[in-house]
């Protein structure tokens, strides 16, 4: 590949473009999931320089677009055109990296690169092109380039190598046949595969699919990910606490860390002793694996509100779109709680599963949905704490499904639509049972000793929810809970 005036070379097998369809002509979406490697030394230091080979066509291509603009020519960025430099560079090699890994890494460079053009286009200045180099990059192979066998997985290489086979950590949860790309990723320290596979909406029995005409209002939180305020005045509330108490606690867990290290922090643009690196390497390890955590449990928030509504027969729901607040300048406090938060990821799974699920997702504006009576529609002061009451009309309700109530009356547009009655049945759900500290087993080491406990002496047994459902306050989840209660459930 010509990317700097001078001849740079890769060889290897061509990919054809995947065009995904199904034929027998039903709708499909496309998901991903993210499966462990159980890896060698030798295959460990072959994955990871496919991943800097990777990294070095994307600088290769930056620099090739640097000499173009500061000559004053015309950048390249469309795929075919990478392709064609590609085809035209002649035999070569970047370590292991055949043409297929190549092709992925230009495809994502035009693919950015378009994409911020088209924002920047819409007014969107903040919007940057691709300039910033990276040591390593996902190489993503296509269907018919890769080799998949239980847990055994064939990623292609040059020419000239050995075939390179690697094992899963676990099965890939999707038939062979649906896959139709792996990607090879490296987070923290550890390696990934990105398997993305053709999945087919589901299909319901006649007479239970989902009727669109039924709408439920989502209202995305922090203590709560979602309060939902269904039909026939019936609502959901997903506690979130185990993800706050994930944030609070990698959070107090990384000042420590920082505050113990300071005195070895190299100067600045002085390179760092080796004792230096490993401390770097733990940290991004470890936020690697808070980040993997709090995704997890943000993916099981959205799951059980979309088995809730399949229950229920809902087709529509309308999610509360809080992107306004995040523009907002607040203190550093509450800065670093929205940055927490995760907004985009928690909305992405919950779209993601529900167009699986075959129901309609709509955002709308949230502002003023948790300090508007759904009985009278004034406007009240919102309350400090999780209740509710209208200084109007005597109204009392759960402040977060207030705001999913009034969110399911606002359809795209601001338009106005007819209500659902508050809910009178709440059902109640936990997020991140996987976390630490979630079990009766499972103690975060992370976690103080409690107050007049010596350290080192194992902390007392608390109780915790039991896989039947059983929460603290000794009901069952699974049961449905007068409005009275659900102020002493949070």
């Amino acid at each position: 590949m010509r990317l700097d005036g001078g001849p740079v070379f890769v060889v290897g097998a061509c990919c054809n473009r995947l065009v995904p369809r199904r034929d027998d002509g039903g709708r499909v979406v496309m998901r991903t999931a993210r499966v462990g490697l159980r890896v060698s030394a030798g295959q460990r230091r072959r994955c990871f320089g496919l991943l800097v080979s990777a990294g070095d066509v994307w600088a290769c291509v930056l620099d090739m677009n640097r000499w173009r603009r500061q000559r004053g020519l015309r950048p390249v960025t469309g795929y075919q055109e990478l392709c064609r430099e590609l085809s035209a560079s002649g035999p070569g090699t970047f370590g292991e990296l055949d043409t297929a890994g190549a092709r992925s890494v230009l495809r994502r460079y035009s693919d950015a690169w378009f994409v911020t053009a088209a924002r920047r286009k819409g007014g969107d200045v903040a919007a940057r092109f691709p300039r910033r180099k990276r040591r390593l990059m996902p190489v993503r192979y296509y269907h018919g380039t890769f080799t998949l066998d239980g847990l055994r997985l064939r990623l292609p290489v040059s020419r000239v190598r050995t075939p390179f086979w690697v094992r899963l950590d676990r099965p890939v949860p999707y038939p062979p046949e649906q896959v139709r790309s792996v990607t090879l990723v490296a987070e923290g320290g550890r390696l990934f595969i990105d398997v993305t596979a053709e999945v087919p909406i589901a299909a319901y029995p006649p007479g239970q699919e989902p009727d669109q005409h039924r709408v439920a209002g989502v209202d995305p939180g922090v203590i709560h990910p979602f309060a939902v305020a269904g039909p026939d005045g019936e609502g959901l509330v997903v506690s979130g606490r185990a993800i706050r108490a994930e944030t609070h606690l990698h959070l107090r867990d990384a000042k420590y860390r920082r505050r113990a290290v300071a005195r070895r922090a190299p100067k600045p643009g002085q390179a760092g002793s080796r004792r230096w690196r490993k401390y770097r390497a733990r940290q991004r390890k470890v936020e690697a694996r808070h980040r993997r955590r709090v995704r997890q449990a943000q993916h099981e928030a959205a799951r059980q509100v979309i088995t809730w509504a399949v229950a229920r027969r809902i087709g529509t729901l309308v999610v509360g779109d809080p992107r306004g607040v995040l523009n907002l300048e607040a203190e550093r406090r509450h800065n670093r709680r929205v940055r927490d938060w995760r907004i985009g990821h928690l909305t992405r799974c919950l779209k993601d599963k529900a167009e699986q699920a075959g129901i309609d997702l709509t955002l709308v504006d949230e502002r003023g949905t948790s300090s508007t009576c759904p009985a009278c529609h004034q406007r009240v002061p919102k309350p400090s704490n999780r209740n509710f009451t209208c200084t109007w009309c005597g109204f009392s309700g759960h402040r977060d499904l207030v705001g999913g109530a009034n969110i399911a009356r606002r359809g795209p547009g601001g338009t106005i639509t007819t209500g659902n009655p508050f809910p009178v049945v709440i059902t109640h759900r936990r997020a991140g049972r996987h976390l630490p500290g979630a079990g009766r087993s499972r103690r975060d080491p992370r976690r103080s000793p409690h107050h007049g406990t010596a350290h080192g002496v194992p902390r007392p047994a608390v109780a915790r929810p039991t896989p039947r459902g059983e929460s603290l306050a000794h009901h069952s989840e699974d049961q449905p809970t007068p409005p009275l209660l659900e102020a002493n459930v949070d």
